[in-house]
């Protein structure tokens, strides 16, 4: 019971953390979250899928709930924005054992991969421009957080042994 108590928790906690880092810098640089160039730095969250499973559905939900939330988003992003979040954050746990000299960079990159492929074909059919454009344009927003940020998050996370005092099963 209380493994099925902490998951519900962090992954709620993850959500509500995505949700009002996302609002907050919406509202201190607006337009900044959203469109094919997006510097969402809600998404360095992302990086707490390599240490604990319930990043999955707290990411998913936190990412619908801002879409469902902010006035300007377009309907098929509560679908396939979300479903990049989730997608992004289980590949992210799947492979966040393969390193390159001890640092997950194929898992750092799924967020830029299925943003691209997902949010940059629905930017596509509501903006145009051209898939190609769009995916490349979201996926360097989307390395930029990750590669920057994330990787702040993620060796700050781990210099602190927080990894192994929060998240330790």
């Amino acid at each position: 019971m209380q493994k099925k108590t902490r998951f519900l928790v962090y992954g709620g906690v993850i959500a509500a953390l995505y949700l009002v880092l996302t609002h907050l810098q919406n509202m201190l640089i607006p337009d900044s979250t959203s469109w094919a160039v997006q510097f969402r730095a809600s998404e360095a969250l992302c990086v707490l899928a390599l240490f604990t499973p319930a990043a999955i559905p707290g990411l998913t939900l936190g990412c619908l709930l801002f879409n469902i939330t902010y006035a300007q988003a377009l309907p098929l992003d509560f679908l396939l924005g979300s479903l990049a979040s989730c997608l992004a954050a289980a590949t992210m746990y799947l492979t966040r054992r393969q390193t390159v000299c001890g640092y997950p960079l194929l898992a750092m990159c799924m967020p830029a991969l299925w943003n691209a492929i997902l949010v940059g074909g629905e930017l596509t059919v509501y903006i145009g421009g051209g898939f190609l454009l769009n995916a490349v344009l979201v996926a360097v927003g989307e390395l930029a957080v990750l590669l920057t940020l994330g990787s702040v998050l993620y060796y700050a996370i781990r210099l602190r042994h927080l990894d192994k005092r929060l998240f330790a099963a």
